[in-house]
């Protein structure tokens, strides 16, 4: 059984940090690329950041660039993201997902699996 689990969010206050861990098991991911997705109260889901099968190339919503980054270790079948500078906008269930393909998808539909979410609250 194929599973992503998503750990680390919690409640902060803005201007703090959070590291966010994505474990995958049942399989391994090295040649997919990963992605956080974040949905906020009352809005669609959206893409935070992604990262290609090898780490070499990332990419950021502009909403977050500059605070967030986003990483992976194959060997330990792992994606990270770490958030720094956090905003109140920046609540929401944050998941991560994997790609049927190496390089980023253009589309969420493009993605084979997804965790169930962690919760992060930024309070002002």
């Amino acid at each position: 059984q194929v599973e992503l689990v998503e750990s680390g969010g919690k409640a902060v206050r803005a201007g703090g940090s959070l590291r966010l861990s994505c474990a995958a098991s049942g399989r391994t991911f090295d040649n997919s690329a990963m992605s956080w997705f974040r949905q906020a109260p009352g809005k669609e889901r959206e893409i935070v950041a992604a990262v290609t099968w090898d780490g070499g190339f990332t990419y950021y919503a502009d909403s977050v660039k500059g605070r967030f980054t986003i990483s992976r270790d194959n060997a330990k079948n792992t994606l990270y993201l770490q958030m720094n500078s956090l905003k109140p906008e920046d609540t929401g269930v944050y998941f991560c997902a994997a790609a049927r393909r190496a390089w980023i998808p253009a589309t969420s539909s493009e993605y084979m699996y997804w965790g169930q979410g962690t919760q992060v609250a930024v309070s002002s």
